[in-house]
């Protein structure tokens, strides 16, 4: 990869994001809307004697997983918009390289990712009272590491995509899985055992890890470290796996 090229290309794509009013919408204020609506959900649920509240453990999980599954639907359109225009094939015939797209694409998108994280972790801590042993900062950081993932996904998923609509597709097979089985809605441990073998495979299980050690303890942790490293080392094959796909236009 080029540093130059790199980084022209996450200024453009960070320019064309700003122009984007839906878009930015649909990164700071979905969240935080969902957020309520999740906290009037929980507000009246009893807490059950040594366990946090309802709303602590489940706006935790949340705060990691709206970055995912935004940025994953943002990303796989982007990218399809970009084959199916020309506007790919034009940019391929200059000296920008394939990895320097995709990791362009994952810086740009995880700069957004952070401002995303920070506002709706704010409003989580601020407005609804979220309650953690651990740092906000750790939340932010594994929020934007979860949106790096999702970018990643998003970009490769892209590639066997010849439409919008087939871009979307891919969210019940890449997304829902992900949510199901990452220990939300019940412990890993305690699911069946073929079930907790697909479950140790899939990178946001990690990262719901990492966010429940934020949740129980004060300081970072060594488990929390290394669920992390995992979640980036998938993250950065998916972004090779991605430009070995990645084709010049949609057929």
């Amino acid at each position: 990869m080029n540093p130059r090229i790199l980084v022209a290309t996450t200024g453009r794509i960070l320019r064309q994001l700003r122009h984007d009013r839906r878009t930015v919408a649909l990164l700071v204020v979905v969240p935080t809307v969902l957020l309520a609506v999740v906290y009037y959900m929980y507000v009246d649920q009893p807490t059950p004697p040594g366990q946090p509240a309802p709303f602590d453990r489940i706006a935790l999980v949340l705060l990691g997983f709206f970055p995912f599954i935004i940025m994953f639907l943002v990303t796989s359109i982007a990218m399809l918009r970009e084959r199916t225009s020309g506007t790919l094939e034009r940019l391929l015939t200059t000296p920008l390289g394939k990895l320097d797209l995709l990791f362009g694409y994952g810086i740009a998108f995880g700069l957004a990712a952070i401002v995303q994280a920070a506002v709706a972790t704010a409003v989580a801590y601020w407005l609804f009272d979220l309650d953690t042993a651990g740092s906000s900062g750790l939340v932010i950081l594994i929020a934007a590491v979860n949106a790096v993932l999702a970018v990643a996904l998003g970009l490769f998923c892209s590639a066997f995509a010849r439409t919008e609509f087939q871009a979307v597709q891919f969210m019940p097979v890449v997304v829902a899985p992900q949510l199901l089985l990452c220990g939300l809605f019940v412990p890993r441990d305690e699911m069946a055992g073929w079930l907790q073998v697909v479950s140790d495979v899939l990178p946001l299980s990690y990262s719901v890890e990492a966010l429940q050690e934020v949740g129980s303890t004060a300081e970072p942790t060594a488990t929390m470290w290394r669920n992390l490293a995992i979640v980036g080392g998938a993250t950065v094959l998916t972004l090779v796996l991605a430009a070995a796909t990645l084709r010049r236009r949609s057929g």
